[in-house]
């Protein structure tokens, strides 16, 4: 009778199992289905139909960021559970986010065919779907071989669910040791560019990069002559790193207006482009202060920002992602300009 009896629910468990451009769905978690639901209703539920567009709207408002280590299984140490499930999704809509930004792909051993968790990911993009929140999935290009790198984001532009697709891909260009030498390690990184936007056509490409304060003030030798110019018509928004947390108090720049806004401006005048779009990333999220968070929200309504977050979700404290969701709702970032016609 137990044998039996879990035979009945392995068939049910593989009937909710959908396998959609080679992505696997789990539609339900639960070992029995609910009264009066069949899987094809379940299905019903969660599916998509058309073509997801992908323009500026992903990057507006408040994001959140998840990255790998957040909540790939096989990332943690000794078989320990997550920090962060697709459960998280619910909170961050509860605080006022718009845009999750997901770490789906690593060239990583332990990212079997570059996808952090293909099961996983699939549950986060439709459960944020679902809440109405957009996804906007991001990947660390090592420029070890461009090639390798493109194929990881094309197989994120192309990631479908029961027709949900990821609303925006960005590309977080930081790595500076596996390339050493900073002139091959341009020309890769132009290339890559190059190519992934001829391959995403009209599709808005975020640029998550290091803040310009950092390599151009702090330690120009970090990444020195950064290819702004020639990158400038490949990517539509760009997402400064502004991690002030990471700065000395007796620098000045410990602040999170002044780091920001610095960062921002300089960006622009190195794109030369005063108009160019910005979602603004501040962190480390864990030692940031209530007022700091503040002076960063300031940041981005002065700048005309469309979009900031902090990272990550996993080290928000709950008083900062009340103090966020307050700055998008009421405070300064709640006059944030919309996003440009894309």
């Amino acid at each position: 009778m137990a044998r039996r009896r879990r035979v009945r629910t392995s068939a049910l468990a593989l009937a909710v199992l959908v396998v959609v451009g080679g992505v696997v769905f789990v539609g339900t978690r639960s070992s029995a289905a609910a009264p009066g639901r069949s899987v094809g209703t379940i299905v019903g539920r969660v599916a998509r139909t058309g073509v997801t567009t992908r323009d500026l709207r992903a990057y507006a408002g408040q994001g959140a960021w998840v990255d790998g280590f957040d909540f790939g299984p096989a990332y943690q140490q000794a078989g320990a559970a997550p920090p962060i499930t697709p459960a998280a999704v619910d909170d961050m809509a509860a605080h006022g986010v718009k845009t999750l930004f997901l770490q789906a792909a690593r060239d990583d051993t332990r990212s079997p065919q570059g996808i952090v968790d293909r099961a996983l990911v699939a549950e986060f993009l439709v459960r944020a779907h679902e809440r109405g929140m957009r996804v906007v999935a991001w990947y660390l290009p090592t420029f070890a071989d461009v090639d390798t790198d493109l194929a990881q984001l094309l197989q994120l532009a192309r990631f479908d669910v029961l027709g949900h697709r990821f609303d925006g891909i960005a590309v977080d260009i930081e790595d500076v040791d596996t390339v050493p030498d900073h002139e091959e390690r341009n020309a890769r990184l132009v290339d890559l560019a190059k190519r992934f936007r001829a391959a995403s056509g009209s599709d808005a490409i975020g640029a998550i990069v290091l803040p310009p304060v950092l390599t151009e003030v702090v330690n120009p030798k970090r990444w020195p002559d950064f290819p702004w110019q020639q990158l400038r018509a490949d990517y539509d928004v760009w997402l400064p790193m502004s991690y002030w947390t990471m700065r000395s108090v007796s620098s000045g720049y410990h602040d999170g207006y002044t780091y920001n806004d610095e960062s921002v401006r300089r960006l622009r005048a190195d794109l030369d482009d005063p108009h160019a779009v910005v979602h603004a990333i501040g962190g480390i999220a864990d030692t940031a202060t209530a007022a700091e968070l503040d002076r960063f929200a300031v940041s981005l309504h002065d700048d005309g920002a469309i979009g900031g977050s902090i990272y990550d979700w996993n080290t928000l404290t709950a008083d900062a992602k009340d103090a966020m969701a307050r700055a998008f709702a009421t405070g300064p970032a709640a006059s944030l300009p919309p996003p440009p016609p894309s």
